[in-house]
């Protein structure tokens, strides 16, 4: 079992920079791929970056350049810099962790999201 508490979310100026936070606990965290999603009203949820165990690093094309994923594997925790920022980037953001066992067994699990608000 894992458990996600995000934190760092607020209102920001357009052009102004967010730092997320996700810290996990209560299992292996550095086995996990670590996400950063984000809904906003109306939308479905996408993803915003990704970084797995190895701390390979992915980015979902609309924030390719501005933010910044990362973890550290002693503090248990995720990070999603944000720079940059758009009103277009107004969401609930939300972090996940995820791991796949050898025997394929999957396991899932979901923070509970920090709101990010950016004005024109």
């Amino acid at each position: 079992q894992v458990q996600l508490v995000e934190s760092g979310g607020g209102l920001v100026q357009a052009g102004g920079s967010l730092r997320l936070s996700c810290a996990a606990s209560g299992s292996i965290f550095s086995i996990y791929t670590m996400s950063w999603y984000r809904q906003a009203p109306g939308k479905k949820r996408e993803l915003v970056a990704t970084i797995t165990s190895g701390d390979n690093q992915n980015y979902a094309d609309y924030v390719k350049g501005r933010f910044n994923i990362s973890r550290d594997h002693a503090k248990n925790t995720v990070y999603l810099q944000m720079n940059s920022l758009k009103p277009e980037d107004t969401a609930l953001y939300y972090c996940n962790a995820h791991h796949i066992t050898s025997s394929a067994y999957e396991y899932d699990y979901w923070g509970q999201g920090t709101q990010v608000t950016v004005s024109s």
